[in-house]
């Protein structure tokens, strides 16, 4: 379905009819010397994802309602063509499109679904949709991550963990418990439990009644200290890799609690952005630093990957440490325990790079060209934090926000895309960037950079806004035209 679009002077953007952005100003974003920005698209809702093909079709994924919102926004997959048509793919209506993958004539997307997530596969000549993988456990906390295709032909794709901090807690009960009171995280490996449970409040009862909950269980199920848990192939926090049809599904890596950007680098490697524990609720953990993990798992022929290699959740954080170490000890909510007994899984780390914690990394993508610059540099887009939610500390409020280039080869970064001052736009005024969500390299040398609009958060609530994202061009002069 085609869908109307106006196109919108300088002038235009200034006055936008959506009070929650109600401007925006390619010259409020900061770029290095020699680049600009441009605004391809505004008044998208929730947008999650997006990919470039070869032909420079843009394909936008946005998650609408499944915030939720009032009203209904429909979760969808955009396509805007060179010559500025923009229609619709599909709908993703149960938990919204993610990410997307495009291949032979087909797009791959990651769905989040209800508890499970999926991935779909559509024929872009007729529209038709084919689920190719599913069952994949989320309950509604953390995302799916890819698919993208490696040099090996293989698909390779991950989901996050069902918990925020390694149990299902009242803290997450809006996305949690409320959809799916059973859901609980799985390892990908078998592990033994200390019986560490975490005693909390049972929003499900109707008295202030406490539950007792442990690792890799659902609600108010408790662990019994040397209780053996199996690994399941279809496990929490994984990242497999299948053959385009599905088949063959292989678990190369687990641990990884939010694997929401993958992407192959010319060298081969695949590297997989990651978030931060939480410094809240009843099992808290300061001071955790975002990451990027280089898979080499991914390196290893398919089908000969023994033991999955283990990045740490729930017990270790991004820099190696023990979520119960004193460096990690928060501030507010109440400490960590170990969850699996010793001896843990052999570390996969260190990462490739350390960022702020709660900088949120979410997509990226690799410089491929030597007209745009950077090559072999990640850009990786930072959605940005959700303190004081989820951390108490005030050097935490302005972390992320901006758009990264990042060195694997020396685990150095600096600033790409950024506001002139630190937050999002809509905290000072500006028409700059909010939320970083994805970043793509086009075929034309320029770099897309997808924001995900308006998201507010205080201490006891967080409240996203439709028809503020927006899609953002960057180009460095004579790299491409502007559109």
């Amino acid at each position: 379905m085609t869908l109307p679009t106006v196109a919108a002077t300088p002038e235009a953007l200034q006055q936008l009819p959506t009070p929650a952005r109600p401007r925006l100003d390619p010259a409020d974003v900061v770029l290095p010397a020699g680049y600009r920005a441009e605004v391809v698209l505004a008044g998208l809702s929730m947008p999650c994802g997006m990919g470039v093909d070869d032909e420079g079709t843009v394909y936008v994924l946005e998650g609408g309602s499944t915030w939720p919102t009032r009203p209904h926004l429909p979760a969808r997959i955009l396509r805007l063509r060179p010559d500025g048509t923009l229609d619709t793919v599909g709908e993703e209506p149960l938990g919204g499109p993610r990410h997307i993958a495009l291949r032979d004539g087909s797009a791959y997307v990651s769905a989040k679904g209800g508890h499970q997530s999926r991935i779909v596969r559509y024929d872009l000549a007729d529209g038709g949709a084919t689920v190719i993988v599913d069952g994949l456990p989320d309950g509604g906390w953390h995302e799916p991550g890819g698919p993208v295709f490696g040099p090996d032909g293989l698909m390779y794709f991950g989901q996050g963990s069902v918990s925020q901090n390694g149990v299902v807690l009242p803290q997450g009960y809006i996305v949690d418990l409320a959809r799916h009171q059973r859901a609980h995280d799985v390892p990908g490996v078998d592990v033994t439990l200390t019986g560490n449970d975490v005693d909390s409040y049972d929003p499900t009862a109707p008295y202030p009644f406490y539950a007792h909950t442990g690792a890799f269980k659902p609600f108010g199920v408790p662990a019994e200290p040397g209780e053996v848990v199996r690994g399941q192939l279809k496990c929490s926090t994984g990242i497999w890799r299948a053959h385009p049809d599905g088949s063959d599904i292989e678990l190369i890596a687990w641990g990884v609690r939010n694997p929401y950007g993958m992407v192959f680098a010319e060298d081969g490697e695949l590297y997989v952005t990651d978030n931060d524990y939480e410094e809240t609720g009843d099992r808290a953990i300061a001071n955790d630093p975002d990451r990027v993990w280089r898979i080499d798992a991914a390196r290893t022929p398919h089908g000969e990957v023994g033991t999955p290699a283990w990045y740490g959740f729930p017990d270790l954080c991004g820099d190696g440490l023990p979520v119960w170490h004193e460096s990690h000890r928060p501030a507010r909510g109440r400490p960590a325990e170990q969850l699996i007994a010793d001896p843990l899984p052999e570390w996969a780390g260190p990462a490739v790079w350390l960022e702020q914690p709660h900088s949120a990394l979410c997509g990226l993508d690799v410089s491929r060209s030597d007209a745009f610059g950077l090559r072999g540099r990640l850009l990786v887009a930072e959605w940005g934090t959700l303190a004081p939610m989820n951390s108490p500390r005030e050097e935490d409020l302005d972390h992320g926000f901006r758009v990264v280039a990042v060195d694997p080869a020396t685990g150095s970064a600096e600033p790409f895309m950024t506001n002139r001052h630190p937050g999002p736009a809509s905290a000072n005024g500006s028409g700059g960037i909010e939320r970083p969500v994805d970043v793509k390299a086009a075929p034309d040398g320029s770099v897309y950079v997808l924001d995900f609009g308006v998201s507010t958060v205080d201490p006891s609530k967080h409240l996203s806004y439709g028809h503020t994202g927006v899609l953002w061009r960057v180009v460095r002069d004579g790299s491409g035209a502007a559109s």
